[in-house]
């Protein structure tokens, strides 16, 4: 007993430790970064500066907003550039506990989770951001200046962020459900018109009100779910 309560107090410390590893990395990208906060909100806000009408900017209805939106944005930065650092640290922390064959397949999926996310992420940015920022000026009506809060756009985008990323984790999700025996692949086949309807139902409920965005979140979610099938068969 005394033994097991030595051992989960070890576990407790090296997690710890390795919790402040990450915020002490996260500090020291943040710190040089925050001087570029104002740059970092700029390339952020550029889909929609694009598509404002002429004239046309953005607004902070809140005092300190011009500050605190700029420097979250180059705290979320800082965590996104350490992010392999943080899941090495908790890679570090569950390896022991893993089997070799468990290891050998956590390390490939650990990397492209990440890799996919940020692909999520890009995707957001480059191609739905100015699709649906689009759609909305063009939907404006006539006389109404269409303008948003900057805290209000940083957290729109941020929601899309991740909603996106965990988006692009599909197939990393159906490999280790695979793996691990809770499905195969047949019954992820059976699944396939489930799938759809919910893929809709995901994007209907995380994107915007309008038909383009559900399918710019619903068709990519459908796709990554039967490339993970043809992953997991292999």
């Amino acid at each position: 007993m005394a033994e097991e309560q030595e051992t989960f107090f070890s576990h407790l410390v090296e997690l710890r430790d390795r919790l402040i590893r990450i915020v002490i990395a996260v500090g020291v990208v943040f710190v040089p970064l925050a001087f570029f906060a104002r740059e970092l909100y700029s390339v952020l806000a550029a889909p929609l500066l694009a598509t404002l009408p002429a004239g046309g900017q953005m607004i902070a209805t809140d005092v300190v907003g011009v500050f605190l939106v700029p420097m979250k944005v180059a705290l979320a930065v800082a965590f996104l550039v350490v992010l392999p650092y943080v899941l090495y640290q908790i890679w570090a922390f569950v390896a022991p506990a893993l089997y070799a064959h468990e290891k050998k397949l956590a390390m490939p999926l650990l990397a492209a989770s990440v890799i996919l996310f940020f692909i999520g992420m890009g995707f957001a940015y480059f191609a739905f951001f100015p699709m649906v920022f689009g759609f909305m000026a063009q939907f404006a009506p006539e006389g109404v200046a269409w303008m948003t809060d900057i805290e209000k756009y940083f957290s729109f985008v941020l929601t899309m962020f991740l909603a996106f990323g965990v988006t692009f984790e599909v197939p990393v999700i159906v490999i280790v459900l695979v793996k691990i025996g809770v499905v195969d692949v047949v019954k992820l086949r059976e699944w396939r018109p489930y799938v759809i309807v919910g893929a809709f139902i995901v994007g209907a409920v995380f994107t915007p009100p309008d038909v383009i965005s559900q399918f710019m979140m619903a068709v990519p979610l459908w796709l990554l779910y039967e490339i993970g099938i043809i992953l997991a068969n292999l």
